[in-house]
Protein backbone atom coordinates (compact mmCIF):
# COMPACT_ATOMS: atom_id res chain seq x y z
CA UNK A 1 0.00 0.00 0.00
CA UNK A 2 1.52 3.29 -0.66
CA UNK A 3 1.21 6.49 0.84
CA UNK A 4 -0.89 8.14 -1.28
CA UNK A 5 -3.60 5.05 -1.06
CA UNK A 6 -3.50 5.21 2.68
CA UNK A 7 -4.26 8.94 2.34
CA UNK A 8 -7.60 8.06 -0.01
CA UNK A 9 -8.38 4.98 2.22
CA UNK A 10 -8.50 7.39 5.25
CA UNK A 11 -10.09 10.57 3.34
CA UNK A 12 -12.97 7.89 1.98
CA UNK A 13 -13.56 6.57 5.70
CA UNK A 14 -13.49 9.92 7.36
CA UNK A 15 -16.10 10.91 4.76
CA UNK A 16 -18.54 8.00 5.21
CA UNK A 17 -18.31 8.22 8.72
CA UNK A 18 -19.62 11.90 8.23
CA UNK A 19 -22.54 10.53 6.61
CA UNK A 20 -23.45 7.86 8.87
CA UNK A 21 -23.61 10.62 11.15
CA UNK A 22 -26.19 12.45 9.67
CA UNK A 23 -28.42 8.81 9.40
CA UNK A 24 -28.73 8.50 12.98
CA UNK A 25 -32.20 9.91 14.21
CA UNK A 26 -31.38 13.24 15.91
CA UNK A 27 -33.67 11.78 19.25
CA UNK A 28 -30.82 10.03 20.09
CA UNK A 29 -28.79 12.49 20.75
CA UNK A 30 -31.13 14.96 22.46
CA UNK A 31 -31.38 12.57 25.14
CA UNK A 32 -29.76 13.22 28.52
CA UNK A 33 -27.17 10.46 28.57
CA UNK A 34 -26.11 10.49 25.22
CA UNK A 35 -25.43 14.69 25.32
CA UNK A 36 -23.18 14.51 28.52
CA UNK A 37 -21.51 12.06 27.47
CA UNK A 38 -20.66 13.57 24.07
CA UNK A 39 -19.51 16.66 26.36
CA UNK A 40 -17.34 14.35 28.91
CA UNK A 41 -15.71 12.63 25.54
CA UNK A 42 -14.50 15.87 23.98
CA UNK A 43 -12.86 16.93 27.89
CA UNK A 44 -11.30 13.76 28.06
CA UNK A 45 -9.36 13.27 24.80
CA UNK A 46 -8.29 16.96 24.78
CA UNK A 47 -6.86 16.43 28.02
CA UNK A 48 -5.37 13.52 26.96
CA UNK A 49 -3.70 15.40 23.73
CA UNK A 50 -2.71 17.64 26.12
CA UNK A 51 -0.78 15.33 28.40
CA UNK A 52 0.35 13.63 25.70
CA UNK A 53 2.20 16.32 23.73
CA UNK A 54 3.48 17.91 27.39
CA UNK A 55 4.90 14.49 28.72
CA UNK A 56 5.60 12.22 25.67
CA UNK A 57 8.68 12.40 23.04
CA UNK A 58 8.33 9.60 20.80
CA UNK A 59 7.78 6.45 23.23
CA UNK A 60 9.53 7.66 26.42
CA UNK A 61 8.11 10.14 29.09
CA UNK A 62 10.11 13.28 29.41
CA UNK A 63 9.48 15.88 32.05
CA UNK A 64 11.31 19.05 30.74
CA UNK A 65 10.48 22.54 30.33
CA UNK A 66 6.98 21.95 29.21
CA UNK A 67 5.54 20.38 32.82
CA UNK A 68 6.40 23.73 34.92
CA UNK A 69 5.17 25.90 31.86
CA UNK A 70 1.97 23.46 32.02
CA UNK A 71 1.33 23.92 35.60
CA UNK A 72 1.53 28.10 35.03
CA UNK A 73 -0.83 27.91 32.55
CA UNK A 74 -3.18 25.95 34.38
CA UNK A 75 -2.67 28.10 37.53
CA UNK A 76 -3.70 31.21 35.15
CA UNK A 77 -6.80 29.59 33.17
CA UNK A 78 -7.87 28.65 36.74
CA UNK A 79 -8.05 32.51 38.06
CA UNK A 80 -9.51 33.26 34.65
CA UNK A 81 -6.47 35.09 32.83
CA UNK A 82 -7.15 36.53 29.57
CA UNK A 83 -5.67 33.20 26.85
CA UNK A 84 -2.99 35.73 25.64
CA UNK A 85 -1.54 35.89 28.78
CA UNK A 86 -1.93 32.87 29.62
CA UNK A 87 -0.21 31.23 26.73
CA UNK A 88 2.81 34.06 26.72
CA UNK A 89 3.21 33.43 30.38
CA UNK A 90 3.39 29.64 29.83
CA UNK A 91 5.95 30.19 26.77
CA UNK A 92 7.95 32.79 28.87
CA UNK A 93 8.11 29.98 32.05
CA UNK A 94 8.90 27.61 29.87
CA UNK A 95 12.14 30.06 27.64
CA UNK A 96 13.54 31.08 31.06
CA UNK A 97 13.55 27.22 32.29
CA UNK A 98 15.68 26.25 29.23
CA UNK A 99 17.54 29.35 29.25
CA UNK A 100 18.86 28.99 32.78
CA UNK A 101 19.59 25.27 31.54
CA UNK A 102 17.05 23.86 34.73
CA UNK A 103 15.28 21.76 32.37
CA UNK A 104 15.97 20.67 28.70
Amino acid sequence: MTLWTAVLAAALLCFALKAVGYLIPPRWFEAPAPSRIVDLLTVALLGALVAVQTLGVGQQIVLDARVPALVVAAGLLIVRAPFLVVVVAAALVAALLRLWGLAA
